[in-house]
């Protein structure tokens, strides 16, 4: 019998840790679409960006393995968001937890990428291990996520903290597919 395979989006505003959450956990070698940054004020947060998207795989067993695809967060390279959303079965939004400023930018993917598909999703609120992380819980009011939408803390660079993100996400899209 084939493996099942299952999509998932990670997404996210710039700098948030899609790369990192996915290099983090992938049994293969990320493929990666990072280039230089040239602006300064991008190049102050990091050296570079992924401009069309990231892939990794996780075997979780022999009859199951999840492709992850990241994202590009900057707004100039959105027209990818639906090429990569088509035929996912669900999407990680990251949030960078010490970045208050990227708040609203998160948000506005969130409702993005949901009118893109009515699949599940969760809310991973990178970067807990920094002493200027907000909370989940003022994270969820800042971020105005209703109650039943899981919003997780998250590492993106532990393996265990984006372990435990891949398998919330993944519970709530075996349940859709059973209720279906």
């Amino acid at each position: 019998m084939a493996s099942q395979t299952v999509k998932m989006v990670i997404t996210g505003p710039f700098s948030s840790g899609k790369t990192e959450f996915i290099s983090s956990i992938s049994e293969i070698d990320m493929v990666t679409t990072e280039r230089g940054i040239t602006t300064a004020a991008e190049k102050m947060v990091k050296d570079s960006t992924t401009v069309a998207m990231d892939f990794g795989r996780i075997t979780v067993d022999e009859d199951l393995v999840l492709y992850l695809f990241g994202t590009p967060g900057q707004r100039r390279f959105d027209f990818m968001w639906e090429v990569l959303a088509e035929g996912m079965l669900g999407f990680i939004v990251m949030v960078d937890s010490t970045k208050p400023e990227t708040f609203r930018e998160a948000k506005s993917i969130l409702e993005t990428f949901r009118a893109y598909a009515s699949t599940p999703y969760v809310i991973a609120a990178n970067k807990q291990d920094m002493p200027d992380a907000w909370n989940t819980d003022d994270l969820r009011i800042a971020l105005r996520i209703e109650d039943h939408v899981k919003l997780l803390p998250c590492v993106a660079k532990d393996k265990e903290s984006v372990k435990a993100v891949l398998l919330e996400l993944l519970y709530a899209i075996l349940e859709e597919m059973e209720e279906s």
